[in-house]
């Protein structure tokens, strides 16, 4: 179980690593701007207070350090899908990493923004009362795929160093 813990971890830290990269490329070459973490962690801080629901997270009371918040609730998702993963796989996965695989898994996790995160901050089902919906959820899948790239070049890693 440790193990399945500490390989798992590691999977999703460098992949939640990767999907930030990603994303830092796409604000840096692409001019799309930064996803803000913040909003996670004002969404789980009105949690706190017994609001899981708003119409407009971005209109909701800051909460203090929502920022830190946020970016530590990034990672441990990352970490928890990390787990994840590597319990659907099994070990046998990091002897020989296959990136469909890790792909798969990164496409599934975009269900967490797309039927979770975004109707709960007020963005509805799938970003569907944003004004671009559909570049919304393109955006959300390709950054999935990162994740889902990062778990793999994560396997290579730890099957280089192992």
């Amino acid at each position: 179980m440790e193990e399945l813990w500490g390989y798992g971890a590691a999977l999703g830290t460098v992949a939640t690593i990767t999907m930030d990269g990603w994303e830092w490329a796409e604000a840096r070459l692409l001019g799309l701007p930064r996803r803000n973490y913040a909003m996670l962690g004002r969404w789980l801080g009105h949690m706190t207070r017994g609001t899981f629901l708003h119409d407009n997270i971005g209109q909701a009371a800051q909460i203090r350090g929502e920022a830190a918040l946020g970016q530590v609730a990034h990672y441990g998702v990352g970490v928890v899908f990390g787990i994840a993963f590597l319990t659907f796989t099994g070990f046998s996965w990091l002897a020989l990493p296959e990136p469909l695989a890790a792909l798969a898994f990164g496409a599934v996790t975009v269900v967490m923004p797309l039927c979770v995160m975004q109707p709960a901050f007020g963005f509805g089902i799938a970003a569907a009362n944003l004004p671009h919906p559909w570049a919304a959820r393109a955006r959300s899948l390709v950054g999935h795929l990162s994740f889902g790239l990062g778990l793999y070049l994560a396997g290579l890693l730890l099957r280089w160093i192992a």
